[in-house]
């Protein structure tokens, strides 16, 4: 039986005369991703605040994990973990030393344990004695999801968690994004870029001018398009793909393009 992890109804929010969430709706499944896709000023951080208790709303309800954002302030903070869209780590400190520090901050009864078990599922035990000012900006965002994770929280706020990454450490955020779905922990994801919602998400809602304007699967949102006619051309490879071909990343989606295949494209006139 499914359970819903994040319930949202009516949500409005104003900063003095800019009225930022208009009665925004929408619930999320237990154990799934949910993108919130929407272009810069769409409400989308606003949301996350809410929902972590960071901002109160003016109007409507929202419950993380059957508990009340407003009423049932600790038991919300107990459930959830927050990545902001800028890595919260310390730069002065170790990777390990960040891990074991946050580990002592929620109690874990061995932390040292903690931090290296995190460091080895995040492909950081090279790095984890190293300062975290010497990481480049994908291991930043890695040690920062693993912090997150301490303490087993049920559902992750993930706000826009790409921004500023070069594509193969996009890759690997993604890659850690659907673990955690796969392990059952429900990831509520903020985004602008399209391409990954349509990667992640098991549902999308489109977040534009305060309010939600979609709300789906990516099948279910392609469905709101007309029927399109289709053509036949060869494939050009795009950018990412010669990026992550030259890169070496056998995962590249330029594989396809270098087997010289046709792809179809859609013409919507």
């Amino acid at each position: 039986m499914t359970t819903t992890a994040i319930h949202v109804r009516g949500l409005e929010k104003s900063y003095k005369d800019l009225h930022v969430l208009r009665g925004v709706d929408f619930e999320v499944a237990s154990g799934t991703i949910f993108a919130l896709l929407g272009s810069n000023g769409a409400g989308k951080t606003t949301i996350v605040k809410i929902l972590s208790t960071l901002l109160k709303a003016d109007a409507g309800s929202a419950a993380v994990e059957g508990f009340d954002v407003v009423g049932e302030a600790r038991q919300v903070r107990e459930s959830i973990s927050l990545t902001g869209q800028f890595a919260a780590v310390d730069e002065i400190l170790t990777g390990k030393e960040n891990l074991v520090l946050v580990a002592r901050l929620r109690h874990a009864r061995n932390p040292g344990h903690v931090a290296e078990d995190l460091l080895a599922q995040f492909d950081l035990v090279d790095a984890g004695s190293r300062r975290v000012a010497t990481y480049s900006g994908g291991m930043r965002r890695r040690l920062d999801i693993a912090m997150s994770l301490i303490g087993d929280p049920k559902v992750i706020f993930l706000d826009e968690p790409t921004t500023g990454l070069d594509p193969e450490a996009r890759l690997e955020v993604w890659k850690i994004v659907k673990k955690l779905a796969n392990q059952g922990t429900t990831v509520l994801l903020t985004t602008q870029y399209l391409d990954e919602a349509e990667q992640l998400a098991d549902r999308i809602a489109i977040l534009h001018s305060g309010r939600i304007i979609a709300n789906g699967t990516l099948a279910e949102l392609k469905g709101l398009l007309p029927p399109a006619k289709i053509e036949y051309v060869e494939k050009q490879p795009s950018l990412e793909d010669i990026f992550l071909a030259l890169v070496g990343n056998k995962a590249s989606v330029g594989d396809r393009a270098s087997a010289g295949s046709r792809e179809s494209v859609e013409d919507m006139s």
